[in-house]
């Protein structure tokens, strides 16, 4: 029967074996792993650059702007000479040539604080990313330490296993010997099948924390992972005079990126607010343009003279008439050629060119009145973003008092818990002793086992409580999650 009992244990510690051999992830590794692949924290790097773009397009928005336009075509019927600005029936090819110059001089400082505005909102998009990544490196650490807490639970099943083992081989010499009852023995091996239960159950934790710390990183869930395992009570943790819940909520408001994006927000919105205002005012910008142009009739004309024709007489004196002739003309044309249209472009362009300067004052005096509304809008933005600020501060503090307590009563559950097992611990050892010289029943003995593993299974889960809830509180004082030194 104890074969039966021990060959799938030790198949199970085997391949327990095998999956620690791996190579092994510290916290720091994880949380790095973590924030290059969590979806979240790649939307919130998304919205920042952004933000970027935002910036820099509004800060083009100080400088002149600048445009070339340049329309080639061919026009027929009856239409206008781009050169002459006559009429005309004849086609033609034209080409024209304009650069336009413009640029706000003066806007109540709408453009300055529009620019103002978009860098503390990139900056609170920024806060925003960091934000995301400490949500992540809460999250990383606590499934981390999960982890490490079912294996302190797996160990203290395995030693509750050996010790049960080595009571099974005392008793069963004692049996041979006829000292004890067969029925001593039996008890025993139940408990060993109830201890292998529960160790089968404590490595079954270890794999689904594992398999929840995986999701966490956005890892494969198949993919070949082990974590390093520091001792619990070598984890730094800072001691709790230095961790008070009011100076930890000031520097808190100084240092979580929540509290300092909710406050860049804030700036940004006011001077929105400014650059809102503006619009309702009058604007003056400047403006100034060069252009050119050349038209081309696409037939070439041509005027011959086919003769005279009289038109009258005129009298040289009261006796002599002498006839009187003009030239009888003609217009013949024919279709230009591509150099011939072209010619004399170089001249018509110099000709042509042109220039204008001048201002421009825009004063807004009804346009459904959208400056106004946009103003009242932008003021309500801010007064929502205030609010908002003021709920998620008293929000921080109310975590930070109640992980205060949650950390002082965590302390003082592990310390019970200390000393328990250190009552039980003497407890089973002396009850080991009795048992051995005859003078405790197994059952006895195995009470007083279950109590030890039970104040060894409570002291570490209080300890990992403890070190959790006081590194929450160094989390928030700004400090990060840290392992080690």
């Amino acid at each position: 029967m104890r074969r039966k009992i021990l060959l799938p244990v030790l198949l199970q510690i085997g391949l327990i074996g095998t999956v620690f051999g791996q190579d092994k992830w510290d916290l720091q590794r994880c949380v790095e792993y973590a924030w290059a692949n969590n979806i979240t924290i790649k939307q919130s790097s998304v919205q920042a650059e952004l933000a970027e773009v935002d910036l820099k397009q509004n800060q083009w928005g100080q400088y002149p702007g600048v445009d070339f336009n340049s329309s080639s075509g061919m026009q027929w019927g009856r239409s206008i000479d781009r050169t002459t600005n006559v009429y005309t029936n004849v086609s033609s090819v034209f080409q024209s040539f304009n650069a336009n110059l413009g640029i706000t001089v003066f806007n109540w400082n709408r453009i300055k604080n529009t620019i103002l505005g978009s860098r503390y909102a990139k900056d609170a998009a920024h806060m925003d990313v960091e934000k995301s990544k400490n949500d992540v490196a809460l999250n990383v650490a606590t499934y981390y330490l999960q982890v490490l807490l079912a294996r302190q639970q797996m160990d203290i099943a395995k030693v509750q296993m050996g010790q049960t083992m080595s009571q099974i081989q005392f008793t069963r010499k004692k049996v041979e010997a006829g000292a004890v009852p067969e029925l001593d023995a039996l008890t025993l091996e139940g408990q060993y099948a109830t201890d292998s239960s529960n160790y089968i159950t404590a490595a079954s934790n270890v794999d689904q924390a594992m398999l929840t710390l995986k999701v966490a990183l956005n890892l494969d869930a198949g993919a070949a992972f082990d974590i390093a395992s520091p001792p619990v009570d070598q984890i730094p943790v800072d001691p709790i005079l230095q961790l008070q819940p009011e100076t930890v909520f000031q520097i808190a408001m100084k240092s979580q990126p929540a509290q300092r994006a909710n406050e860049l927000r804030i700036q940004s919105m006011m001077t929105n607010l400014k650059a809102s205002r503006a619009f309702m005012y009058p604007t003056i910008s400047v403006f100034g343009g060069l252009g050119t142009n050349f038209t081309s009739p696409t037939k070439a004309f041509n005027e011959y003279v086919d003769g005279v024709t009289q038109i009258g007489y005129a009298q040289q004196s009261p006796t002599v008439l002498y006839p009187v002739y003009i030239p009888k003309t003609g217009v013949n044309s024919h279709k230009k050629s591509f150099g011939e249209i072209w010619d004399g472009w170089g001249s018509q362009i110099n000709n042509n060119f042109g220039q204008n300067l001048g201002f421009t004052i825009s004063v807004p005096i009804l346009s459904g009145g959208q400056a106004r509304f946009n103003y009242q809008r932008a003021k309500l933005n801010l007064k929502g973003a205030q609010v908002t600020k003021e709920l998620v501060d008293q929000t921080l503090k109310n975590d930070i008092y109640k992980a205060y307590y949650s950390a002082a009563a965590a302390m003082q559950k592990f310390n019970a818990s200390k000393t328990s097992v250190a009552i039980t611990q003497k407890t089973y050892e002396f009850a080991v002793k009795r048992y051995e010289l005859g003078l405790l029943n197994t059952y006895d003995l195995l009470i007083t086992q279950n109590n030890f593993t039970r104040a060894k299974l409570d002291r570490v889960s209080a300890e990992f409580d403890y070190v959790f809830k006081m590194k929450v509180l160094e989390f928030y004082k700004g400090q990060g999650i840290k392992l080690t030194n």
